[in-house]
């Protein structure tokens, strides 16, 4: 089951509604008891349906949850759709200048601290959550995978896991390893990164950031899986199908 309700976020978009999709586990409901870890999701009109989705194909997230019968609940919300650089203005953790952009405000941090500061503890109170650390990820692609390995650093006392998909780190001019190099990770912290091998030359220094990030993460002893996506693109259908791969990493324990 998939819940769909708004609220906004008045620190980067005033009042104006922000959708919200909450997936719940069959579980939930056959168990009333029962508690279950929670993945929050960047672009939430990405995630679950092609209808709402930017170009049509969604990550079919919901259907895969069903089919597997995964004990997991899912928040996902909208990005920032207005102009000129609404959704890159939100989820980037730093301000930078791009040629083409010109100059765009890095408010990744304001957006961070609405999701972990009001939209956590409202998901906990309403939904039948395990809301420590250990059961907390998150995960996204694009900006959002930069967003999910900066949540994961700079947020490390609530997220334990994060799956970063073709994060855009090329972006960040180093910034990002170099957060990754200052700030130290509790034990036990987990992500998964990945890049598709055709997309690897859309930027210059993608290769070279995509590296220093895995290093850096090496580094400062998170447990890291890192991966080239053989043939894999910069889009929704290749993310859709890394799903079984990062959900077995967020997911794996072994006594």
């Amino acid at each position: 089951m998939i819940e769909k309700w708004g609220i906004p976020i008045p620190s980067i978009t005033g009042k104006a509604p922000r959708t919200v999709y909450v997936y719940l586990p069959r579980e939930a409901k056959r168990h009333p008891e029962a508690r279950f870890p929670v993945l929050y999701m960047f672009d939430g009109h990405n995630v679950f349906f092609d209808t709402d989705a930017t170009y049509g194909k969604s990550w079919g997230m919901g259907e895969y949850l069903d089919r597997e019968n995964v004990g997991l609940i899912v928040v996902a919300i909208d990005c920032n759709h207005r102009p000129p650089h609404g959704r890159l203005s939100e989820y980037s953790p730093f301000t930078f200048t791009d040629e083409r952009l010109g100059r765009v405000i890095g408010r990744g941090k304001k957006f961070m601290d609405f999701l972990t500061g009001t939209l956590k503890p409202l998901i906990d109170e309403r939904y039948p959550t395990l809301p420590q650390r250990e059961t907390t990820w998150i995960a996204g692609s694009s900006m959002g995978g930069l967003m999910s390995l900066y949540a994961v650093t700079a947020y490390s006392a609530v997220f334990s896991r994060a799956a970063a998909l073709s994060p855009s780190v090329w972006l960040t001019g180093g910034r990002m390893a170099d957060l990754i190099r200052k700030t130290p990770f509790p034990d036990g912290t987990v992500v998964y990164m990945d890049y598709g091998s055709r997309e690897m030359g859309n930027h210059p220094g993608m290769l070279a950031a995509f590296a220093d990030t895995g290093s850096a993460l090496l580094e400062k002893g998170v447990l890291l899986t890192s991966r080239i996506v053989p043939n894999g693109d910069h889009c929704e259908a290749c993310w859709e199908e890394q799903i079984p791969i990062f959900m077995r990493i967020l997911f794996y324990e072994r006594a």
